[in-house]
């Protein structure tokens, strides 16, 4: 007599039953945790591009930048971009996903939310304009004084160097190299790989957050740490909420594509809105800030209303770490 065929058993969870046999990624099958690779990634690209990178150009121009070839030096620039920062940032998302464009969000983003990111990221540079002007007010030690004076001389004539231009041709190469490249290589490396590997071995805030931060220290500028902080927070929490890395990259472009434009015009970068940022008084400056604020709120609002309704947070068979 044979046995009577058991129903199949309609409580049993189909997803954790497919997860049993789906592929482990490299980092779950060393056990390595998701943090851990995101510093051991931002270690590997430190090196490339501020060492490496660093040498080469040094090799091919000199110590002395600012007598070197512009042109070269602005191709020397882009391809060590590409070499130093994409190409590895390529190669590593393949330890952590199988899905790689899942995983760093290139899904097509909503174009009102990156008019919003566009002016969000345009009222939070004036906001940051007016916390380095009462910076610049801070009493420091002589000699740290006389420290930041000569280091903002040095960077502001190779920054000026690089993106400064004299006809609309040359313009639109330095935004190639100023403002596309980075648009695309430090997004998809910071907010995609970084930023991505953060979240899934924290949460999605202390995430971009963290990356933030991180981005801001990348920079090698001690004087604008605190504003390219804020400005990296805010560029992971637009990809965070639109879902779409698509988004910080637009505004990435927009922020230093307008840095281009205003040299181009011969406007000074550390003018607030105004061309002459020292004849602003105090209360001038305060008038700005508030009027900043209060666009980058309206911005923030309508920004977090279009994306309301959108899947803010890809949807991932859960791995060891989640």
């Amino acid at each position: 007599m044979t046995e009577p065929e058991l129903p199949l058993q309609e409580n049993v969870e189909q997803p954790q039953l497919v997860q049993q046999f789906l592929p482990r990624t490299f980092l779950e099958r060393h056990g390595i945790h998701p943090v851990l690779f995101a510093f051991i990634s931002l270690i590997l690209i430190f090196i490339l591009y501020q060492f490496v990178g660093s040498l080469i150009t040094f090799l091919i121009f000199g110590m002395d930048l600012t007598k070197a070839n512009v042109t070269g030096l602005r191709i020397a620039t882009g391809i060590g971009q590409i070499l130093f920062i994409l190409v590895p940032t390529f190669f590593l998302i393949q330890f952590v996903t199988f899905r790689p464009t899942e995983y760093m969000r290139l899904k097509a983003p909503d174009p009102l939310a990156i008019v919003h990111a566009i002016v969000g990221v345009f009222s939070l540079q004036q906001l940051l304009q007016v916390y380095l002007y009462f910076q610049e007010k801070i009493p420091l030690p002589e000699f740290v004084r006389e420290f930041q004076d000569k280091f903002k001389v040095m960077y502001e004539e190779t920054y000026k160097m690089l993106a400064g231009s004299q006809s609309v041709p040359e313009l639109l190469f330095v935004i190639l190299i100023i403002a596309v490249l980075p648009a695309i290589t430090e997004e998809f490396f910071f907010r995609g790989l970084i930023q991505r590997s953060m979240e899934k071995g924290l949460t999605p805030t202390v995430g971009y957050v963290l990356t933030g931060l991180i981005f801001g220290a990348y920079h090698l500028n001690p004087f604008t740490l605190i504003p390219l902080g804020a400005l990296g927070i805010y560029l992971g929490f637009l990809t965070t909420r639109s879902g779409s890395i698509w988004v910080s990259s637009a505004a990435h472009f927009f922020n230093n594509a307008l840095a281009c434009i205003a040299l181009y015009l011969n406007i000074d970068d550390e003018a607030i809105l105004t061309s002459d940022p020292e004849a602003m008084t105090t209360n001038d400056v305060l008038m700005l800030f508030v009027l900043m604020l209060f666009i980058f709120s309206v911005s923030t609002y309508l920004f977090l209303k279009t994306t309301a309704t959108k899947e803010t947070v890809v949807q991932e068979p859960k791995d060891m770490w989640t």
